[in-house]
């Protein structure tokens, strides 16, 4: 493994960086350079990447490494950037991204692009159709779905539509697309933020299998397990410049490598250590059940009973669909599910929150494990956002006080390292890290006694989980209920005092964290037998 440092800048110009491996150069990036008003996103950014090759992009959330594939896609078009782009060896200038998809480069948003009321079929060859006679060749098109679906395994009618599917297998839509365009090098944005764990996994061996057939590929990934297992080298941005490249050509990549040159420190502990503070029962649900809005005769939440101390940090372990988000949005005001029965206090005294208003009025709030959907209007300033759960806070006399509004706002973007340059820039423009941030700032400002944070870390770098990490036990110190929805052990391993396992809808057990274990979780996480039938 090869790595370069702060201290040792890579050489571009001159004698270039020379690999081992003398293999041809399918893209190269050179001296990038992206201006967006105030803010310079890409400062002389260069890439390679090899034939047949999966080269990995990290960095922190608002690093460029985004901006960077949307320059090199043509969704930001030659002329708007300075620099040059060569692809199998011809320097090209994309001024859409119809023309890089004609060269063969085409990619994958974190965002899939499709259209959930079309079908497989529709959606891979839109833009693309086959047609004979001046019509849709439907047979054809269906024939060539069939083909490319296939390769990447998935087994579907091709007439099925988008909305009928998991995410997992949108995921494997959009390579299928990707591979019916005859893609030379496929970019993918952060492809398994919201697949489980076996979806992941299928989706690296397609990987593996396409690098095989002679696809190149470029990944942009917060998860560094991945890209260990996937990656042939690995590029890392920094606040919108290159820092670093290695490659696995001696050995694996090591995580920490690329940690220090993410962050620009070592960081040592992944997690802040933390010593709580846990007082009284602040927070319980009893007897908590909750149907299907669609399917009345499933229970999504079945007799569930918890308890949240002050100042403790409690998390709800499961796999995909055992029920946590549901539990979690139906005790926030009943925003899931037909409620049945149940009951919730806040110290000590039964709260009546049978709406999403009534719930915030009573001290809860719920951050969404979407954020983009559910957690922000993307429209919306950075302090339209923040205030926008309780706007009365800075109500007087019926009339909203704007002014007093983006002071508290830019207090919380201060604190909080939002990096924006005012309050008054649109959240839809922020990186990942920053719009989470936002989204904890506009729960914060409603001063709850509850907290429950559902997926709060997803598809964020490392540096930003260790900031909302260092926020959820701040929060918890003030004397805060705290609850945290991951889908990733390690992580409520890391940064809880006690954990609830949900299976089926069902609690199926109560584990202090310094006793548990991922394979302890994972057979509570597995398992029929509920903690109610002790209780």
């Amino acid at each position: 493994m090869r790595g370069i440092e702060d201290s040792q800048p890579p050489i571009f110009n001159g004698e270039h960086m020379l690999r081992q491996r003398n293999e041809r150069r399918v893209l190269e990036m050179r001296n990038i350079t992206k201006v967006f008003p105030g803010v310079v996103a890409l400062d002389d950014v260069n890439l390679d990447v090899r034939a047949e090759e999966i080269h990995a992009i990290c960095g922190e959330n608002g690093a460029g490494k985004s901006t960077l594939m949307k320059v090199l896609s043509g969704v930001h078009p030659h002329g708007t950037y300075s620099g040059h782009i060569l692809f199998e060896g011809t320097e090209v200038r994309f001024s859409t991204i119809r023309d890089s998809e004609q060269h063969g480069i085409v990619i994958i948003h974190q965002e899939l692009a499709l259209i959930p009321q079309l079908s497989i079929a529709e959606n891979m060859f839109m833009g693309n159709e086959i047609v004979k006679n001046c019509a849709i060749n439907w047979h054809e098109t269906r024939k060539r779905a069939r083909k490319y679906m296939a390769e990447v395994g998935l087994d579907e009618d091709p007439d099925t539509l988008i909305k009928d599917i998991g995410v997992g297998k949108q995921q494997l839509v959009e390579i299928a697309k990707a591979l019916a365009k005859d893609v030379k090098l496929l970019i993918l944005d952060e492809p398994t933020s919201a697949l489980n764990e076996e979806e992941s996994a299928h989706l690296l061996d397609i990987m593996r299998k396409q690098r095989e057939r002679g696809v190149s590929m470029v990944i942009i990934s917060h998860k560094l397990d991945e890209i260990s297992a996937v990656a042939d080298a690995v590029t890392v941005i920094r606040d919108g410049k290159t820092v670093g490249w290695m490659d696995t050509e001696k050995g694996p990549l090591n995580q920490n490598d690329i940690i220090r040159l993410m962050v620009g420190r070592p960081l040592d502990n992944r997690f802040p250590e933390h010593t709580p503070r846990i007082g009284d029962v602040k927070f319980s649900v009893r007897d908590w059940w909750v149907r299907h809005p669609m399917n009345t005769d499933r229970w999504v939440c079945k007799g569930t009973s918890i308890d949240v101390r002050s100042g403790e940090i409690v998390g709800l372990a499961g796999l995909m669909g055992a029920g946590r988000t549901e539990l979690a949005r139906s005790i926030f005001g009943r925003s899931y599910g037909i409620f049945e029965s149940g009951e919730i206090c806040i110290d000590g005294k039964v709260v009546k929150a049978q709406s999403v208003p009534e719930a915030i009025d009573c001290g809860i709030a719920y951050l969404s494990e979407d954020r983009k959907m559910l957690g922000l209007n993307l429209l919306d300033t950075i302090h339209q956002s923040i205030v926008s759960a309780r706007p009365q806070k800075i109500t007087h006399h019926g009339i909203l006080n704007i002014h007093e509004g983006v002071c508290v706002s830019e207090k919380y973007r201060h604190s909080m390292r939002i990096k924006a340059p005012s309050v008054t820039t649109g959240v839809g423009t922020l990186s990942g890290g920053n719009q989470q941030k936002v989204v904890l700032a506009k729960w914060m400002f409603t001063d709850p006694e509850v907290l429950i944070l559902d997926e709060p870390t997803r598809g964020i770098d490392i540096g930003a989980k260790y900031e909302i990490y260092t926020f959820i036990q701040a929060l918890a110190d003030e004397g805060k209920a705290v609850i945290v929805i991951s889908s990733e052990l390690p992580e409520l391993l890391g940064i809880t005092d006690r954990i609830y396992t949900i299976f089926e809808g069902e609690v199926t057990g109560e584990v202090p964290t310094k006793s548990a274990t991922q394979e302890t979780l994972m057979h509570l996480m597995t398992s029929t037998h509920s903690l109610n039938d002790e209780r």
